[in-house]
């Protein structure tokens, strides 16, 4: 084999495979051309393995080809702009997309609550039903506000972290099948309508408001959230768009899941520090409120203003993140 006639005819291949391979960025047609260099080097490599010994050479084109494999099979890395891109536009944009289902939980569970809270601040007797006397009256007493200064404030805020967490985890999960979505909301809208409705009773309802308003406000958002796009998951299975078969609108809407997903993780972290240092601070009712209601204004705003200026569902990709 005439190894100088080979590096003749083949060395710019390689030079440019190289070339190709310290470039920080390649548009596609350069992708395609180092995909296609690299098959034929590893080629080359092949026959001068087997054909040539000449061991520097076959370790400098050995060298190339590892680095071309390299940048063909490395993840990309972290970029900053990926980051701006997920929390100005794909973020907001999930959420906005979904916004007639999650008002329409918001809706649904706060007359829910509110009625059932009615209902038994109007029967104190059903109080006795669903969680006796005796812990009715260590509820107002303090037991619910002592709820808040059970355990440190640190150690509670990762509790609830992690609880509202998971709770949202549940309702985007759940929401194909739709049915369990309204289960986990009837607990939650029972939970909070019956105590709510024996602190009334006990005219107590300064106490109630007082602590459940400053995080309550945000952290329950973020349920409606997660249980409206759970919710428009499942019905893009039932009802899907006439452009798209079922299986597209369940990936399109299921992509849009998992971006609400993960910007949740970081709004359940702000009211669980809302509720583990702000409600059970020593300070005014008004102060405390406002600052809850400050976040929870200040979200929607996010969502108002940066997801309507997102893409339309229909422009937005189907496959993987990007």
């Amino acid at each position: 084999m005439d190894v100088d006639a080979y590096v003749a005819e083949h060395g710019g291949q390689w030079r440019r495979l190289n070339q190709l391979c310290a470039q920080r960025r390649l548009d596609p047609a350069e992708v395609d051309e180092l995909v296609a260099l690299y098959q034929r080097a590893t080629t080359q490599l092949s026959v001068l393995r087997s054909r040539s010994p000449d061991p520097v050479l076959v370790s400098e084109l050995s060298q190339v080809v590892l680095r071309a494999r390299a940048r063909l099979t490395s993840r990309p890395r972290p970029s900053w702009s990926a980051v701006r891109r997920f929390l100005a536009a794909d973020l907001p944009g999930a959420i906005w997309r979904a916004a007639p289902w999650w008002c329409a939980v918001a809706t649904a569970f706060t007359l829910l609550t509110f009625t059932l809270m009615w209902f038994v601040a109007d029967n104190p007797e059903t109080a006795a039903a669903f969680i006796g006397d005796e812990e009715a009256a260590r509820l107002v007493e303090s037991g619910f506000a002592g709820y808040y200064t059970e355990f440190s404030a640190p150690t509670f805020a990762f509790h609830l972290w992690t609880h509202n967490a998971w709770l949202a985890a549940k309702c985007l999960a759940a929401g194909v099948l739709i049915v369990p979505v309204g289960y986990l909301l009837w607990q939650n809208a029972v939970n909070i309508g019956v105590v709510g409705g024996v602190m009334v009773s006990y005219g107590r309802e300064d106490v109630f408001f007082g602590l459940i308003t400053p995080h309550g406000l945000l952290e329950l958002t973020g349920v409606f959230v997660a249980a409206g796009v759970g919710l428009r998951i499942g019905w893009a299975w039932i009802a899907p768009p006439e452009q798209l078969t079922r299986g597209q609108a369940v990936a399109r809407a299921g992509r849009d899941g998992v971006l609400v997903t993960v910007g949740l993780v970081g709004l359940f972290a702000v009211s669980a520090v809302i509720e583990a240092f702000v409600t059970p601070a020593p300070l005014p009712v008004a102060v405390r409120v406002t600052i809850g209601a400050t976040a929870w204004l200040a979200f929607l705003a996010y969502v108002l203003v940066l997801g309507s200026a997102a893409p339309p569902d229909q422009e937005v990709a189907t496959g993987d993140l990007r």
